[in-house]
């Protein structure tokens, strides 16, 4: 399997848009200040896709609360036929959403003290703490997304969010490195999310002790030692188990 990795100390002035299941994809291909992100879901389904998310805590994440949003937003429940994954689009949705807030939700001043391995570790735990309200039914999530069919939009966004924590923690590297960094934190974050979704700890303090511990293992963030087939076996392991234990074919 491929990671969608995006080499954004690569700057060009071009853009691609693509459809997959009828959501609009677009991924810049170059990485500047200068050129906003492109909105990442076309308007209807945004606006819809949006009122969904709300209801999840209720719902979880099913083709019940898709309805649900539409007809909150006033949209014919007919309108959920612009997501013929269902449950899928919607996760797909709270990933990338929460993906691309979190360079909002996390920012270090220029003096910061901080090390790229905590800064890094910070940025993980932010983005874990995103999924709090909702967390009930992330074990659900995590096996729709372990279906053949979801298993290559789930890597890629994995691997997207990896890129996107380098980014923000301020890493520059050009080697080989690029590449082994996310594959590890990819393998580091999976394993993460799914320990969050046991932890009863207060404030999830046990799932950030979890993230120090799997980044310690590392010895050196970034290091080769394995992180991709980490990355790769938890998919193989862990996500088609947890599809299994929710009644999932796979």
């Amino acid at each position: 399997m491929s990671l969608s990795l995006s080499l954004r100390a690569l700057p060009r002035s071009s853009s691609a848009c693509s459809h997959i299941a009828s959501v609009q994809v677009c991924r810049r291909t170059y990485y500047s200040i200068h050129h906003p992100d492109p909105p990442p879901f076309p308007p209807v389904q945004a606006t819809i896709l949006a009122s969904a998310i709300q209801h999840v805590p209720r719902l979880g994440f099913t083709q019940a609360a898709v309805t649900a949003g539409a007809q909150s937003t006033g949209y014919l429940e007919a309108s959920t036929l612009l997501f013929p994954r269902g449950p899928f689009d919607l996760i797909r949705y709270h990933l990338v959403t929460e993906r691309l807030a979190l360079k909002d939700r996390v920012q270090f001043p220029a003096d910061s003290k901080l090390g790229l391995t905590e800064k890094v570790k910070k940025l993980v735990v932010a983005r874990l703490i995103a999924n709090k309200d909702i967390i009930g039914h992330w074990q659900g999530a995590l096996g729709h997304m372990s279906l053949l069919e979801n298993i290559p939009a789930s890597l890629a966004e994995l691997g997207n969010l990896a890129d996107e924590i380098w980014y923000l923690a301020g890493d520059k590297s050009v080697d080989f490195s690029w590449y082994t960094k996310r594959a590890q934190l990819s393998a580091v974050y999976a394993s993460s999310e799914t320990f969050m979704t046991t932890d009863q700890s207060p404030g999830f303090r046990d799932t950030e002790e979890f993230v120090e511990r799997r980044l310690g293992d590392a010895k050196t963030v970034g290091g080769a030692a394995g992180g991709f087939t980490d990355y790769v076996g938890w998919w193989a392991g862990n996500g088609l188990g947890l599809a299994r234990a929710w009644g999932m074919k796979v």
